[in-house]
């Protein structure tokens, strides 16, 4: 058996037969090969790494499965609690922005990088952007100036892995200035020149696409394919570029996952811009809906230069609170489904049965109140549509206005504008549908459409515009 590959060691736990996998020990040549794991075979890896025997079944989206997830309000905060937002480790309550940026910002970072969202290598390699095509289209009557381009990632340290950003930008011709951008997660990539030509990327409503939009705006528009970095499943963690700086071995528990990936990209992907004279690379956006709504709420975080972030129907791992029993849970993201968007720390708050006991949504040192706080005072606008129309009730719109709320008295230590609410998070009741609270940094709507942003974006750039002037 080559060393690189995994044995699988079958244990009967509970009378259940399951599949474990011993762990391996990352090697630092690659010239050993890279190791290809199913998705079934990483998450187990994962689980006896951190010695974890039994996970908690996530619930069911269904109502009618026998495991269906709570759409009980009064079933809903079993820890009703959350990680306190200004108070440090050692107890001491910031009181100005200069300490929370020097003493409570890095604290809550640190607990992120270490059990949520994972560490980015010390050393990421170099990032170096070819022009693959460069072509005048017209888009709502507008001359655009569009750009197609690849990020070569240097993998000089793992030559057997490729990884290549792919990114597209636009902006006004007769712009006679820089112009502010929305980098938006996209599903769709680009053919090389020469292929047939793709239907641009949809906006997933029944309404114009996004370019339209923001090119009557005025704006630039940036797609960026999260895929193209980082697959989306747990069979690609040695692959993409978590792979690439793992030299295709196996993820340990702090290494960041795909969400941390698909950040990653996105500020290699403002570098750029910051290259480029066309763009205000100090006005730059990130968009991103479900999945990738949380990708872009880390974005947002974890990269102060973005200076503002429309995050649409993110749910659980966005900015949606993990203390919450509503719809979908802590649970689902430690399955194998979903647990590659996140560090394997994080499987430990779904473990059952384990070597140091179990744990639930309630040991998790952050939430999501605070991921949206280190955002803080740069101006967020968390989106949400509706259950009728498809944005499920699954997501959980109400825990995610609840994190909103909570998130106020960072942006207040900044003299911020937030929602005009007060910071009591259990009882402040979430505005009704088109309702708009969009006078502050922190801002909140939630659209009568379904699972995307769209209806949400002109209130985002009329909001935007004003809220990216009073910042400078």
């Amino acid at each position: 058996m080559n060393r690189l590959t995994c044995l699988l060691i079958m244990l009967t736990i509970s009378g259940l037969d399951q599949i474990w996998l011993a762990p391996i020990e990352a090697q630092d040549n690659p010239s050993n090969g890279i190791v290809k794991f199913t998705t079934k075979e990483d998450h187990q890896n994962m689980l006896m790494q951190l010695g974890i025997t039994k996970l908690r079944p996530g619930p069911n989206g269904n109502e009618s499965a026998p495991n269906h997830a709570n759409y009980d309000e009064a079933l809903a905060n079993p820890f009703p609690n959350l990680p306190e937002l200004l108070a440090c480790q050692d107890g001491t309550v910031v009181q100005t922005k200069e300490e929370w940026i020097e003493r409570r910002r890095p604290e809550i970072v640190d607990l992120f990088e270490k059990e949520v969202i994972g560490q980015i290598p010390a050393t990421t390699p170099k990032v170096t952007w070819n022009v693959i095509e460069e072509k005048e289209i017209t888009i709502a009557e507008t001359p655009m100036i569009e750009t197609t381009l690849e990020g070569i990632v240097d993998n000089t340290a793992c030559p057997e892995i490729d990884v290549k950003i792919q990114f597209t930008v636009g902006r006004p011709k007769s712009a006679d200035k820089p112009v502010p951008v929305l980098m938006m997660f996209s599903l769709f990539g680009w053919p090389r020149p020469g292929s047939p030509a793709p239907a641009r990327p949809p906006f997933r409503f029944p309404g114009p696409l996004p370019q339209v939009i923001l090119a009557k705006a005025g704006w630039g528009y940036a797609f960026l394919i999260p895929n193209s970095v980082q697959p989306d499943n747990g069979e690609g963690l040695t692959r993409g570029i978590i792979g690439l700086t793992n030299h295709g071995q196996p993820r340990k528990p702090e290494d960041w996952g795909a969400l941390r990936a698909w950040a990653w990209a996105a500020s290699r992907s403002l570098d750029y811009l910051e290259t480029n004279p066309a763009f205000d690379s100090k006005r730059v956006g990130i968009e991103g809906v479900s999945r990738y709504g949380k990708a872009a709420l880390v974005t947002m975080a974890f990269d102060q230069r973005f200076a503002a972030a429309l995050v649409a129907s993110s749910g659980e791992g966005g900015a949606k609170l993990h203390r919450r029993n509503f719809g979908e849970a802590v649970e689902n993201l430690t399955s194998s489904g979903e647990y590659h968007w996140m560090a394997g720390n994080f499987l430990k708050y779904g473990a059952a049965e384990a070597e140091f006991g179990s744990r639930n949504a309630g040991d998790i040192p952050v939430d999501a109140h605070q991921l949206i706080a280190l955002c803080a005072p740069r101006p967020v606008f968390i989106s949400y549509g509706i259950p009728e129309k498809g944005d499920a009730k699954w997501l959980d719109q109400q825990g995610s206005y609840m994190a909103t709320v909570a998130a106020q008295p960072a942006y207040r230590l900044f003299s911020a504008a937030t929602l005009g609410v007060s910071n009591d998070y259990r009882n402040e009741k979430m505005p009704a549908v088109n309702v708009s609270m969009l006078d502050g940094a922190l801002a909140w709507r939630q659209h009568d459409g379904g699972h995307t942003s769209g209806p949400n974006l002109p209130h985002f750039i009329e909001w935007a515009n004003k809220k990216l002037v009073e910042s400078q």
